[in-house]
């Protein structure tokens, strides 16, 4: 017998409706199905996701360190990750338990925080982070830009006066990175992706970086700044503060049922038409 743990979306209505339908599914096939959350969620055997890429992004967060699986139902908008329609849940299931899929497997970003002393005698290192998309120093208020120095590797690369930075994986790349007008990056690629929101100076170009490169955003003197990992905020830091970023050993597992291009998926997301 297995548990599957679902994530359902609390304002979606119709998540309620399919997870019933699901429970009743996977009950039929011997399984057990829950709601999971932070206190049973290592005790399932694959996350089920229901509403958008966010939904699939928190059930993510809660599995990904024991290599879980995660199905994505897409009762969102754009779901570029959620796969499965709403009624194809049952399908989906059956085919799952009886082996009949493929494992994605993505990139991910890890982050640590590395904070300065009230007295800037002493740094105290945070607990470490992992992001399926981006992980993002951003000003916490309005009206205010926030100075950030970058490092690649431990060299000096470049000040920011910006609204924020994000460092993302190529998964990442169609998230918030998109909208800050950052490169779209295939994400078979491996790589990470630096792009400013709303720089205050000349250079507002976004950067491709091996996997292998370390970046460091040191906040400079002025107002503080929030870091957000995958859109949710996890920490406040000050001027001195550094959050180090870099490719994650861990592995995101995304259960797959069908075929996916890519290029077709962004092409249908976006409504574009070949000439």
């Amino acid at each position: 017998m297995s548990i599957v743990g679902f994530v359902i979306h609390p304002q979606r209505h119709e998540a309620s409706t399919v997870f019933a339908r699901a429970q009743r599914t996977l009950e039929s096939l011997g399984h057990d199905a829950v709601e999971m959350t932070q206190q049973n969620a290592d005790s399932v055997d694959l996350a089920v996701s229901l509403g958008g890429d966010g939904t699939l992004l928190r059930a993510l967060e809660m599995v990904i360190r024991r290599g879980v699986p995660v199905m994505g139902v897409n009762l969102g908008h754009l779901g570029y990750l959620a796969e499965v329609e709403p009624a194809e849940v049952d399908v989906a299931l059956r085919r799952f338990f009886a082996k009949d899929y493929t494992i994605e497997e993505r990139m991910t970003v890890e982050g640590s925080i590395r904070t300065l002393s009230e007295d800037n005698e002493h740094y105290s290192e945070g607990p470490t982070f992992i992001a399926l998309n981006e992980i993002v120093v951003e000003r916490s208020m309005s009206g205010h830009v926030i100075r950030v120095d970058v490092t690649i590797d431990g060299g000096k690369f470049l000040r920011y006066d910006a609204d924020g930075l994000i460092v993302s994986s190529p998964t990442g790349s169609t998230a918030y990175s998109l909208s800050a007008r950052g490169p779209i990056v295939d994400p078979d690629l491996r790589a990470l992706i630096v792009t400013p929101i709303t720089p205050h100076m000349l250079f507002d170009r976004a950067l491709v970086l091996a996997p292998t490169s370390v970046v460091g955003l040191s906040l400079g003197e002025g107002p503080s700044a929030s870091v957000m990992v995958d859109g949710q905020t996890v920490a406040t830091i000050t001027s001195g503060s550094t959050v180090t970023c870099r490719s994650s050993d861990v592995t995101a597992h995304l259960v797959r049922l069908k075929d996916r291009d890519f290029h077709h998926i962004l092409k249908s997301k976006f409504g574009l038409q070949a000439t």
